[in-house]
């Protein structure tokens, strides 16, 4: 089925293509998403990504309808990815793995290929996609493809290096022009003929220590004078890009850095919870208050499955208590119930004040996070992480053999500092929720 041409017999020019309209709906979503990347030399690309991005998949709704195509994953609309991997990334099209490559013209006869997109298993692809994306004729043309054990013989065959910018320099020549094949090959092969390296069990790594090695070049990165593989290696790359909290909390600091001071910010007044209320950002964001409890009246805490909010929280309260983490009997609740990349996750918060042994107002937050309202545990790998306005206070990861379905955290401070959560799963999606604070009054 595959034809592959030789340098000599290929004539980009002459290739028989079919162009995809690029609605103005799409080019002004494009235009809001890539202006959200912090480094400005890159928010072009990422233009680009994202149109090739909305295109390849009305491409694939008009050729196959009944194709399921899932851009949830990608990369691109993940903007903490956009420093390592200037392509699309994990679009998923039935079974299949798609990473795209956009271009601009045909002027060169090279696309290059980003490392992670070939060398770590998270970013592999079963089938690589260039799309020329023709910016001023709001039109954008899949133009060759690729498959993953195809392109790996290739490199195996001449021992093609890496360039400096973690990219490989691939031919043109190398693609197959037919689309039809593609089309082809998502319809009716069997994902498991193209064989993908499996992502190994990597290691949780201590992220205040890399995090102190990163936050001297944070400057650097943000004043676009110098790219991030001018100042980290390869290995602190692939660290950084399979550790979600990470490039998460590296991204975050970016977007700190090239935005001017808010003198306003959007906080969860958890401090109102004490009076039975809660403000009009909870209830935008779907927490519900949760009634006064007793841990006591349970007796011994049995599993969460299909229990009702409060019935949860006193067991898992209960157990806390019993491996004596005391909770205040004034201390009040609520939870939100919520998807993270087609992951059904609750998250609890309980807080209540009291006064440190220098009688100085204080006040602590519990967070809980557990799995879906009908039981479905935690997956593994997912990680909690707890921040005041400084640094990272808490790190939970729930590891295989961790018994209790449920992470949780304890801080404490005065009523004038708040907390940041960030929720990560092991595939790369992450949330950060708008800090907590605790203002009663």
């Amino acid at each position: 089925m595959t034809n592959y041409l030789t340098e000599d017999e290929l004539d980009f020019e002459s290739w028989q293509t079919e162009a995809i309209a690029l609605t103005p709906a799409a080019i002004q979503q494009a235009i809001q998403l890539s202006s959200k990347i912090p480094n400005q030399k890159q928010q072009w690309q990422a233009y680009l990504n994202i149109l090739a991005l909305f295109a390849f998949t009305q491409w694939s709704e008009e050729k196959a309808p009944l194709l399921s195509i899932n851009q949830e994953n990608s990369s691109i609309l993940q903007p903490q990815y956009t420093n390592f991997i200037e392509a699309v990334c994990n679009l998923q099209v039935g079974d299949f793995k798609i990473c795209l490559l956009a271009m601009g013209s045909l002027t060169d006869d090279e696309i290059s290929l980003p490392r992670p997109a070939l060398e770590i298993p998270e970013f592999t692809a079963h089938f690589y996609v260039i799309v020329e994306v023709s910016e001023e004729i709001e039109a954008a043309t899949i133009i060759g493809f690729m498959r993953y054990d195809q392109l790996i013989e290739r490199f195996r065959a001449i021992n093609l290096p890496a360039d400096s910018d973690w990219t490989y320099p691939l031919p043109l020549s190398w693609f197959n022009p037919n689309t039809d094949d593609l089309m082809l090959y998502l319809r009716c092969l069997e994902s498991t003929a193209i064989v993908l390296p499996v992502p190994p069990v990597r290691r949780p790594a201590t992220l205040s220590a890399i995090q102190a090695q990163l936050s001297p070049i944070l400057p650097q990165l943000q004043s676009g004078k110098r790219e991030i593989w001018q100042l980290i290696n390869w290995q602190q790359a692939t660290e950084i890009l399979t550790n979600p909290p990470l490039l998460n909390w590296l991204h975050q600091e970016l977007i700190s850095l090239n935005q001017p001071p808010k003198l306003t910010q959007k906080i969860l007044n958890v401090g109102l919870w004490l009076r039975d209320e809660i403000d009009d950002l909870a209830r935008e964001l779907s927490w519900v208050l949760l009634p006064a409890f007793n841990s006591e009246k349970l007796g011994l805490a049995g599993g969460t499955a299909m229990r009702s909010p409060i019935e949860e929280l006193e067991a898992i309260v209960t157990q806390l208590e019993r491996r004596g983490t005391a909770i205040s009997p004034a201390a009040r609740g609520a939870c939100k119930t919520f998807d993270l990349a087609s992951t059904p996750l609750r998250l609890y918060a309980l807080s209540w004040p009291l006064l440190s042994v220098e009688n100085i107002p204080e006040w602590k937050l519990l967070l809980i996070l557990g799995g879906s309202p009908t039981g479905t545990r935690l997956p593994n790998g997912v990680t909690m992480q707890v921040s005041d306005n400084v640094s990272l206070l808490v790190e939970q990861v729930l590891k295989p053999n961790t018994v209790e379905p449920y992470l949780y955290s304890l801080v404490a401070g005065t009523w004038d500092e708040q907390f940041t959560v960030t929720i990560a799963l092991n595939n790369g999606a992450s949330l950060t929720l708008p800090s907590f604070a605790f203002r009663p009054h």
